[in-house]
């Protein structure tokens, strides 16, 4: 009887609440119960009110995007202090970046909601954190507004779409920086400094119980004592916190068109990805992955309940986070060797209580093939094996510097919007260094995101003294920048500059022979270099290919002389070791 007056009293005070409450602060989500999410003009013109009723919110607008509008940024912080240095002296920042693909809005209304109950005291006002969100980062995509792109997701009614104004995916554009919108997230970035970064999607590879996911960066990556604190303490402590208010989390579910329940990775966020980038930084990085097959209205309420729950979590943790945050970039630096690329450690595992529905092959009525269904009205919890241990596949040397000759300014202009310190040599200088021929390399064969991306590069190295001119830059790793630098300037990363295409001019040769004048040359040459003739028939006699390409022989004679390029695949960036 008790429980019935509780619940009674409970419901009759909320009815009351809201019916007190300022209507001009209900946001489009609680207007429409759930079913519509704000467009860009309404979400903009509410935190604008926010800003204008509250002193501990303020809104401000930072650079351009694609679509011509510029990216907002808005502050919640209880102490009404919005210079970011003097808060990062005393408190830490939660930047929580919403819209980056507008037709998941979730974290966008949820943010709303938690910044004006924070505001208006709903909430236990946090002493130790501030909180920091773009609204809508990708504006374009959210004024390209729809209500059929996202093809199997519940809700909203309308949305915005996956591309930006240029049509490119914003959560692939952090290390190439094609947008405007990447360029201002980059700015916004490192004007916060965020501890913590979350960044809301939706997402759906299979079918299963939960409404919420969650994709931290992963703890080896991260690695020494912040990435364990990430694995051991920061991911339970969530999945603690969500469980005692009645939501079920998992790890995200990494996988497409089949059973989960078979097991799954943890994904690779590489630094294209928006926690893969700010992880080089070191920030605590998640994704937030709601379930679109799950209604708009509880997917909403579940980010909303995980970001109150993060913003607990550091609050508890401030001094903790604070200090590892600060020993990372100097345990890091202690190495001779960093890892540039990951693979999956089938060595270690750990076990998931997994809450599924029952999933089987059926035969298809469209295609006669076997397609893939699962039964709601079957849902299971089983173990299932969850491979969340990464080891590297590729490491290299840590050099004391770069040196980046001053014509690559596109490079050197993307270095300085990331903030790296260089140093502007002031008179032609020799220099012992490393450098790097590229010795092969794949290529897509088709376009992705507006570029035909490098992948498996191997390079040559060898040591020489080179003389640079005056006005080339030189860098050195032993700053903020550190993972940064060794993530885009090494080709062999992933998401090297090289792999994004930042260099392919060095892969075309500019100068070459007439075959009727090298033939003669070519036979001089052979007959004055012994080992070089001996070198060219082993060639044919191996290689069938060779021996029967006239052009290819000449071709690689030609590569054996000093008229052979020395700029061609000359990679152009210089390890001072």
């Amino acid at each position: 009887m008790k429980s019935i007056l509780l619940f009674l009293f409970l419901s009759v005070s909320l009815v009351a609440q809201n019916k007190n409450a300022d209507p001009n602060l209900l946001t489009v989500f609680e207007k429409s119960n759930g079913l519509e999410t704000g467009t860009y003009e309404q979400v903009i013109a509410y935190y604008q009110l926010l800003a204008k009723s509250f002193p501990q919110i303020s809104l401000d607008s930072i650079g351009m995007t694609d679509s011509g509008k510029p990216l907002h940024i808005a502050t919640y912080n209880p102490d009404a202090l919005f210079d970011f240095e003097k808060i990062r002296a005393t408190k830490q920042i939660m930047l929580i970046n919403n819209g980056i693909h507008p037709g998941e809005p979730d974290g966008i209304d949820a943010t709303m909601l938690l910044f004006r109950d924070l505001a208006q005291g709903k909430l236990t006002i946090p002493k130790h954190t501030v909180l920091v969100t773009i609204p809508i980062y990708n504006v374009g995509g959210s004024l390209n507004r729809n209500s059929t792109s996202r093809t199997n997701q519940d809700g909203p009614i309308a949305y915005g779409f996956r591309g930006n104004a240029r049509n490119y995916d914003l959560n692939r554009d952090f290390i190439k920086l094609d947008t405007k919108n990447a360029r201002t997230f980059t700015q916004i970035y490192h004007l916060v400094q965020p501890a913590i970064f979350i960044d809301n999607h939706v997402s759906n590879g299979a079918d299963y119980q939960y409404t919420l996911t969650h994709l931290f960066t992963q703890h080896n990556k991260l690695g020494g004592a912040l990435g364990n604190y990430i694995h051991t303490e920061m991911t339970p402590s969530l999945e603690q916190k969500l469980a005692t208010r009645n939501w079920d989390i998992t790890p995200y579910v990494n996988v497409f068109n089949k059973l989960p329940e078979a097991g799954f990775s943890q994904f690779n966020d590489s630094p294209r990805y928006s926690t893969g980038y700010t992880a080089l930084f070191n920030s605590l990085g998640m994704m937030v992955e709601t379930h679109m097959l799950k209604p708009y209205k509880p997917r909403v309420e579940g980010t909303y309940e995980l970001i109150k729950s993060m913003l607990d979590i550091v609050e508890r943790d401030h001094q903790k986070i604070k200090m590892l945050r600060e020993n990372a970039m100097a345990t890091l630096q202690t190495a001779e060797t960093y890892p540039l690329a990951w693979t999956i450690d089938t060595t270690k595992t750990s076990i998931l209580k997994f809450k599924g529905y029952e999933g089987k092959m059926v035969p298809s009525t469209i295609t006669g093939s076997n397609r893939l269904f699962y039964d709601r009205t079957k849902p299971f919890t089983r173990e299932v094996t969850y491979q969340n241990y990464f080891k590297p596949s590729s490491e290299v040397t840590i050099p004391k510097a770069y040196i980046i000759p001053q014509g690559w300014w596109n490079v050197i202009e993307v270095l300085k919007l990331n903030q790296v310190e260089m140093r502007i040599l002031s008179k032609d200088t020799t220099i012992a260094v490393e450098q790097y021929k590229i010795e092969k390399f794949q290529t897509r064969k088709e376009a992705y995101e507006g570029h035909y991306q490098h992948y498996n590069t191997n390079v040559i190295a060898s040591q020489k003294d080179i003389t640079f001119k005056k006005g080339d830059y030189l860098i050195a790793t032993n700053q903020k920048a550190f993972r940064y630098l060794l993530e885009t300037l090494e080709p062999v990363a992933p998401d090297s500059f090289f792999n994004w295409n930042f260099f392919d001019t060095i892969l075309q040769q500019k100068e070459g022979f007439s075959p009727y004048v090298w033939e003669d040359m070519a036979a001089e040459l052979l007959k004055n270099n012994s080992a070089l003739q001996l070198k060219f028939e082993n060639k044919k006699k191996s290689d069938i290919g060779f021996s029967n390409n006239w052009y290819a022989q000449l071709d690689w004679l030609h590569k054996q002389s000093e008229n052979y390029e020395k700029e061609h695949l000359q990679y152009p960036v210089y390890r001072v070791l």
